[in-house]
């Protein structure tokens, strides 16, 4: 039998694999079950896994995968309904119901691996975990995540010692019953590849026939009972859909490692999309990868339980969303951040030069007619503001390219288009400031620091909405700087 070695990333694994032809197959010797050197696979056997030839391959892949897309739908409004936490308390709470069914069966003489009611007694026990959660928030003063502990770890414990006795139960054969816990992916059958399968499509069937009902539930429920929605229907059929993928993951992956498949692929999802309906497909897709690269990469590489390697992909997808997301990542982030920076930097500094004009007695709005242009240098402006040289030298260079400053040696002056542009700056910065002092009851004094950190996300229509404050509106002068006059006075009153 062919040994093989421990797992690495898929990326790290096919480019190795590329690299195929360099490297001699490993022998009969080395791939023996007794070694533990490091085997990898050959090219043959990563064409068999990728061709699906082998028929175990071939179940345990497909299984896998659907079971993953079902998880990632269903998890997709479980995550959005705050309920994460739920789907790990309902697998730990499978477990007495596993290991008391065997018993039963036991006892009664009959077969104790019995998957279908082993199955059954697992979704009877998830039930009752579930309602045990929702009278311990209905009925008690505790909140969420305390009901969920409580649930978890009894039914837990329970399951627990349940277990300890099936085990030592002289006429039954408990030795596959922890396969429930950590998963026994490898040995899944057809039966367990079509019952996985079937499960999948009624979720997804169910999943999209209910999609604006569910959609409204999980962003506000109370609304949705204002509306005469029958809330409490609604969040037992999800529950319900929840607790079916649960059991059916249980034979994949494990009670353990089944929240992952019901969390990650969601949570990945959210950091690409801002649309449920896109996030709905976005996080089955993940599901389904995670499945896939999961299985096929433990079909290639011995000693490697699938649930584990299934989890570690869609946590592999999870990090590479949370990084690289086109909608909440954290690169995304960051150069959004800097655009912003710069954008505050650069208005600050228009404004300021503006301000520095205006103070010495320069009509800003006369420099394109009598064609004076002052000019400011670099220690006036660092002067000004908190910004550091090196920051005020890169704001200053964007300006010159951007053709709103124009360089002299060691100052510079403004543009016909500097003077526009500072002048849209600094009307919007007043408006903001007038507002504050006539309207918020901010004293003059203090102004500045509001109007400052507000001014530079104003949008069209909030600039719109200030003009008619002002006698003339868009019409009208440039406002003085409420810091030296009284505030102006609202005409229509």
């Amino acid at each position: 039998m062919t040994r093989r070695g421990p797992s690495l990333p898929l990326p790290v694994v096919m480019g190795l694999l590329l690299l195929g032809g360099l490297l001699d197959p490993p022998t009969a010797a080395a791939a023996s079950l007794g070694e533990h050197a490091l085997a990898w696979p050959s090219g043959e056997e990563l064409w068999r896994v990728l061709t699906l030839q082998d028929y175990n391959t071939r179940v345990v892949i497909i299984g896998t995968t659907l079971l993953g897309l079902a998880a990632g739908l269903v998890g997709t409004f479980l995550l959005l309904r705050k309920r994460a936490l739920l789907s790990d308390t309902l697998s730990h709470a499978s477990l007495p119901g596993i290991a008391l069914t065997f018993i039963v069966l036991t006892a009664l003489g009959g077969h104790g691996k019995n998957l279908l009611a082993l199955v059954s007694g697992a979704a009877v026990f998830c039930i009752l975990g579930t309602a045990a959660v929702i009278l311990i928030q209905r009925y008690s003063r505790l909140k969420d995540d305390a009901a969920l502990g409580i649930v978890l770890s009894v039914f837990f414990g329970l399951g627990i010692a349940l277990m300890g006795i099936a085990t030592r139960m002289g006429s039954g054969n408990a030795a596959g019953l922890s396969s429930f816990i950590y998963g026994k992916t490898a040995s899944m059958l057809f039966a367990d590849a079509l019952l996985i399968a079937v499960v999948a499509l009624l979720v997804t069937v169910c999943g999209l026939l209910f999609f604006k009902e569910f959609s409204l539930l999980c962003f506000d429920a109370d609304y949705a009972a204002s509306q005469g929605w029958p809330v409490t229907r609604l969040d037992f059929l999800m529950m319900t859909l929840v607790v079916v993928v649960t059991v059916i993951g249980l034979q994949a992956v494990g009670l353990i490692l089944v929240v992952a498949l019901l969390i990650i692929p969601p949570a990945a999802a959210r950091f690409w999309t801002y649309n449920l309906k896109h996030m709905l497909w976005i996080s089955s897709l993940f599901g389904a990868l995670s499945g896939l690269f999961g299985a096929g990469i433990s079909a290639l590489m011995a000693n490697l339980p699938a649930g584990a390697v299934i989890v570690l992909t869609a946590s592999l997808l999870f990090v590479i969303s949370l990084v690289c997301g086109s909608a909440r990542g954290l690169a995304r982030q960051g150069i959004e951040r800097l655009r912003l920076s710069r954008r505050i930097r650069h208005e600050n500094l228009l404004r300021e030069i503006y301000e520095m004009l205006e103070a010495c007695g320069h009509d800003p709005a006369a420099a394109e007619l009598d064609c004076v242009q002052p000019r400011v240098s670099f220690d006036a402006l660092l002067r000004r503001r908190s910004w550091t040289p090196g920051q005020l030298r890169r704001t200053l260079a964007r300006a010159v390219s951007a053709g709103l400053l124009a360089a002299l040696p060691n100052c510079w002056e403004m543009t016909a288009q500097g003077w526009e542009e500072a002048g849209r700056i600094v009307r919007k910065h007043r408006l903001w400031e007038t507002y504050l002092i006539e309207y918020a009851d901010v004293a003059p004094g203090h102004v500045d620091w509001g109007a400052d950190a507000i001014e530079h996300v104003l949008d069209a229509e909030l600039v719109a909405g200030l003009e008619k404050l002002v006698p003339g509106g868009t019409l009208a002068p440039m406002p003085a700087s409420p810091h030296r006059i009284a505030p102006m006075k609202d005409e229509a009153a």
